[in-house]
């Protein structure tokens, strides 16, 4: 810990009553200040978080690991702090890792830091291979639409500069969080930097279907990718879909001269393609000037 720099660290927590008081104590040696969301547990997980001496602030209802972000992000921005860490409550990322996750930006050589499971030797054992094949899959999506040399995108335990604070602030509610923050990343030309931890993973502690959660977030993050680059997403089928269109057009046309029929194949067809060549194309024209008023918006703010 750096007295000279002001370190909080935030914690989202559900029922968690049974881990939050050893992360809080092991986190405290770290950092300057504690903060803990209480995403409307129906334990004592805020009691404990408060006598261990965090700062906490509370849901009356569970929202979601993303809803709870966003709380304890404008909560700690309160404080003005010169770096801000997320970790998880269920003891699995050790907070020893905290110096090396804030080093990089004290040194002020990138805005965020990740902290990766697969940089280290060791750093995923004990990872499910469910888990491990998810969060591969969402980090090659969001390799490919986004930072190229992100190894695990799925990290929660991460650190944050001033410029990231004020730029990145999550929307989504669940796990999609942690992409939506890596997309907004890139949207305000934030540097991002992994360095190598390892987690404990004991059982299984997630509190969601795997199934349900992962496909959640891979539709989250085919759902910010496909608003943001709507060019790619639904400009490019759309041009496919309109070129299939004109074919079938064609190719039905010689038919109708000879005969004056219509195909009942080749026409159901090209009708089809149309509409929906039309429909996505729309759609771009639509997202693509939403983006375009969106970015500048945020230009005329800066």
């Amino acid at each position: 810990m750096n007295r000279q720099h002001l370190t909080v660290a935030v914690i989202p927590a559900y029922n968690e009553e049974a881990n939050i008081a050893k992360v809080i104590r092991e986190t405290k040696a770290r950092v300057d200040k504690v903060i803990v969301c209480d995403d409307g547990s129906v334990d004592k997980t805020a009691g404990i978080a408060e006598s261990s001496g965090a700062i906490v602030v509370r849901h009356e209802h569970n929202l979601g690991y993303g809803a709870a972000l966003s709380t304890l992000f404008k909560k700690a921005r309160k404080l003005n702090p010169d770096v801000i860490v997320t970790l998880d409550a269920d003891g699995q990322h050790d907070p020893t890792f905290i110096p090396r996750l804030i080093e990089p930006i004290l040194n002020n050589s990138t805005d965020v830091v990740i902290g990766s499971r697969f940089l280290s030797e060791g750093g995923q054992q004990n990872l499910p291979t469910y888990r491990k094949v998810g969060i591969r899959l969402i980090t090659k999506l969001t390799k490919r639409a986004y930072y190229n040399g992100i190894t695990d995108a799925q990290s929660g335990f991460r650190a944050y500069g001033k410029k990231a604070m004020q730029r990145i602030q999550p929307n989504e509610r669940g796990m999609g969080a942690s992409t939506e923050i890596l997309i907004k990343a890139k949207q305000a030309n934030l540097t991002v930097k992994e360095v190598p931890i390892t987690i404990s993973y004991e059982g299984n502690s997630s509190k969601q279907n795997p199934i349900t959660h992962w496909l959640r977030v891979v539709l989250n993050t085919f759902k910010n990718a496909s608003t943001r680059c709507p060019q790619i997403f639904y400009g490019v089928p759309s041009i496919v879909a309109l070129v299939m269109a004109l074919g079938f057009w064609i190719r039905g046309s010689p038919i109708y001269t000879k005969t004056g029929q219509t195909d009942r194949y080749i026409v159901p067809a090209a009708i089809g393609a149309t509409v929906i060549g039309i429909a996505l194309l729309t759609v771009t024209i639509i997202l693509w000037k939403l983006v375009r008023a969106s970015k500048e918006t945020a230009i005329k703010k800066e």
